[in-house]
């Protein structure tokens, strides 16, 4: 297995975060690892040679190239390429992303349904195509591109294409289990870990205790009795489509349209509608671009404003075909107000789903982020957003 390299040593001196979080510490000297160390390289270029045709298996492992992509708090992604002074010997890819599964959390069965669904998806010309598949990742496309940032979210032209290709994945029929089981069984499993977990560091451990005062098993069973009384119908749903997941293609034109592209697949699965619109909306508040610890930046005032959330709704609908059985002005406009409602609810168990998700990380992953701060403010955010929306 990869795993990624801690820089620098801990600080024990108390230092306020990029959030002003009093208990928060840096936990590095410096900001994130940028080269590829010699062990990584080798198993990298081993791994092309194995998966890819022509000149991938002949060329030296001096005159193979990796770089490290940024973005990602699941996963290890560089970018492995042909020197150029190389030609192709077929139709094989200059460029290819190698993706090396972090801590995650779903469970080797998921691992395997995500491959299966990454393939059909590239089939259907909704998503990279496939490379190799093996134990500890995945070889894909390179599409030349860049993630969209937390700004461009609410980007007016950007939102209606993200509500579109939202709706153009909810409208998909997968070989999976149509059961909504993912989101609380996921959030169950979670918790029973997270309050299974013992830390050893004095700042995770305060840290820890400070999110176990807010007695999470028992608002975990307020959650689940709001959004039983919430009507969502069921979808293929992405479950992570925040910006690091959406790519801008580099195409010609000057128009966005048409030039995104969903990523990352590791979630997805049948389940609730609102939880696709809600955790979109959730991730307008958090920027993870951030080069200092603890690698991402928090602010409320960004989550989208009823003008914002109609815009991305009525363009969701329009590409869905919701307003179907609504022709008139206040048919269509109850059903917006619906989807206000049953996003807004969602929201919450996008920060009860990550929040839980991040306490585990902080004690198993190696990759360089405030896990333990980032699960402080989505907790923070839930009670907030909690009596604003229920």
């Amino acid at each position: 297995m990869f795993k990624s390299e801690v820089v620098g040593d801990l600080k024990a001196a108390s230092h306020s975060g990029a959030n002003g979080d009093a208990d928060s510490e840096p936990e590095y000297y410096s900001g994130r690892k940028e080269e590829v160390d010699r062990e990584t390289k080798s198993k990298a270029y081993a791994l092309c040679r194995e998966f890819l045709s022509g000149t991938w298996k002949i060329i030296s492992e001096e005159d193979f190239q990796i770089s490290i992509v940024s973005g990602g708090l699941s996963n290890l992604l560089y970018l492995c390429s042909l020197p150029s002074c190389v030609q192709c010997l077929g139709e094989e890819p200059r460029q290819v992303v190698l993706r090396v599964y972090g801590a995650i959390l779903q469970g080797a069965e998921s691992l395997v349904l995500e491959s299966v669904m990454f393939a059909l998806l590239a089939e259907r010309a909704l998503g990279p195509r496939l490379y190799g598949v093996f134990p500890e990742g995945r070889l894909e496309q390179y599409l030349p591109s860049c993630c969209l940032v937390t700004e461009q979210l609410s980007v007016p032209e950007l939102s209606a294409e993200i509500a579109a290709k939202m709706a153009c994945f909810h409208g998909m029929v997968m070989p999976f289990n149509k059961e909504p089981k993912w989101l609380f069984q996921t959030i169950d499993r979670y918790m029973d870990r997270v309050l299974g977990l013992k830390f050893l560091r004095s700042a995770h451990v305060n840290k820890f205790n400070r999110l176990m005062k807010y007695n999470l098993e028992a608002e975990l069973d307020n959650l689940r009795t709001l959004l039983t009384a919430t009507a969502s119908p069921v979808v293929f749903c992405h479950n992570d489509v925040q910006e690091g997941n959406i790519l801008l293609l580099n195409v010609q034109g000057p128009s966005p349209a048409g030039r995104l592209m969903l990523i990352d697949f590791e979630y997805s699965s049948y389940n609730y509608r609102g939880f696709d619109l809600g955790n979109h909306f959730c991730e307008w508040m958090y920027d993870y671009t951030h080069d200092q610890w603890p690698f991402f930046k928090a602010n409320m005032e960004n989550y989208p404003t009823r003008e914002q959330q109609l815009h991305f709704i009525r363009s969701y609908l329009s590409e869905s075909g919701g307003y179907a059985e609504a022709v008139d002005p206040e048919g269509r406009a109850k059903i917006e107000e619906q989807m206000i409602t049953e996003a807004n609810r969602y929201a919450l168990a996008s920060h009860f789903l990550w929040g839980l998700w991040s306490i585990i990380q902080a004690k198993i992953s190696t990759i360089e982020f405030g896990y333990m701060d980032y699960a402080q403010s989505r907790f923070d955010t839930y009670f907030k957003q909690k009596k604003l929306f229920t």
